[in-house]
């Protein structure tokens, strides 16, 4: 079993997830906190009730403010480096649960030019051209334009520069190698570009003129940014971002979160069909080498990925899944019977997701924030 290794550029290995609560530093999610969003958003989300988002900071702070009405936002993003995935949903759809429940703005963040710079085969015109690519799966799961504020780093920085640099005045080199890991050979533009991503917690606040607490609902391997943000926030006058983490949704393999770098274990929001029946018809499972051996032996949904996409995505009735784990575990189920069910429907959701897409493409300069500003002049 491969060692967890799990930072902002890399995420491999088997995933302690309780470990990973230790080493950020962060905070389980409560069943309280569960039941207060519940009471709060008018329903309850299955990422929290079956804890895809686990781990927290000030979550608690956040929903307190709102119920007080004060000024509060949401921020996430994504690194253009490839393709979307189903992977890459999983954040941006609780994202627009929220957005939706609580009638909140999002400000999301494009990093073309972090891409660019940690990957040295990539050329700032390709990681620009899958910013605008990414940004179409955005606008497919139905985001509010109204409400929706999206920034590419390379082609917005007059609207994050100012803040940057007063960002990175407070951090020294030595907290970043510390933080990021980042070497003596590592480019400066690495360097430097934290405090790009820092800023976008406090662009809010200035833009709205008004002291603005952002939650950034976010897959774990984010941390290291937003520690560093909450490090600093008070000395510039912001206050400290928010967080929810969410857990990785597995590739098709036996182990690690779904990943660009392993294509065949991926689901594209951009395969074809047939493709995705195929991919998922070749998964790992958990189950036993026969069909005999699984019906006398059973088998072992917790470390199975084809049933962790039924937790995470793909079965809303928690009866239904929690049948789908016993007959599992008894060798009632076989594992070619579970994967062509699952095959049907991430197919069916691709293909509507694909129609969507489509039509995004007419759309992208109403969620452009460059675009809302300069129509206000």
């Amino acid at each position: 079993m491969a060692q967890m290794t799990v930072t902002p550029w890399e995420v491999r290995g088997a995933i302690d997830y309780d470990r990973l609560i230790e080493i950020f530093g962060v905070k389980p999610l409560t069943d309280d906190l569960v039941k207060l969003t519940e009471k709060i958003a008018g329903e309850n989300h299955l990422f929290l009730r079956r804890r895809v988002f686990y781990a927290h900071r000030d979550y608690d702070v956040f929903l307190k403010r709102y119920t007080e009405g004060g000024a509060v936002a949401l921020y996430t993003g994504r690194g253009p480096s490839s393709r979307v995935h189903l992977g890459h949903l999983v954040p941006w759809i609780f994202t627009k649960w929220l957005q939706e429940r609580l009638g909140l703005e999002l400000y999301f963040q494009l990093t073309d030019d972090e891409k660019f710079l940690y990957h040295r085969e990539y050329s700032l015109e390709h990681t620009n051209s899958m910013a605008y690519e990414n940004l179409l799966d955005l606008i497919a799961l139905g985001f509010d334009p109204s409400k929706t504020h999206v920034i590419v780093d390379s082609d917005d920085i007059a609207l994050l520069y100012k803040i940057a640099v007063r960002v990175a005045k407070k951090i020294t080199a030595s907290v970043v190698k510390s933080v990021f890991g980042f070497t003596d050979s590592t480019n400066i533009g690495m360097y430097f570009f934290p405090s790009l991503q820092i800023a976008m917690c406090f662009l809010p606040s200035e833009l709205r003129r008004e002291v603005v607490l952002v939650l950034i609902p976010a897959a774990i391997d984010q941390d290291p940014y937003w520690r560093v943000a909450r490090d600093i926030a008070t000395s510039l006058g912001y206050p400290k971002p928010a967080q929810i983490h969410s857990k990785f949704l597995p590739g098709l393999g036996p182990e690690g979160k779904m990943s660009s770098s392993k294509p065949e274990t991926a689901i594209y929001t951009t395969d074809p069909p047939e493709q995705v029946y195929r991919k998922i018809m070749n998964a790992f499972t958990s189950g036993q080498p026969t069909a005999a051996m699984q019906r006398k032996l059973g088998g072992n949904p917790d470390r199975c990925p084809v049933f962790a996409y039924y937790a995470m995505l793909f079965e809303e009735d928690d009866k239904k899944l929690e049948e789908r784990y016993h007959r599992c575990r008894n060798g009632e189920l076989l594992c070619g019977e579970c994967k062509r069910e699952l095959a049907e429907r991430v197919a069916k959701f691709i293909e509507e997701h694909q129609r969507r897409r489509g039509k995004a493409k007419d759309i992208v300069e109403s969620f452009l924030l460059r675009t809302k500003i300069r129509s206000r002049r």
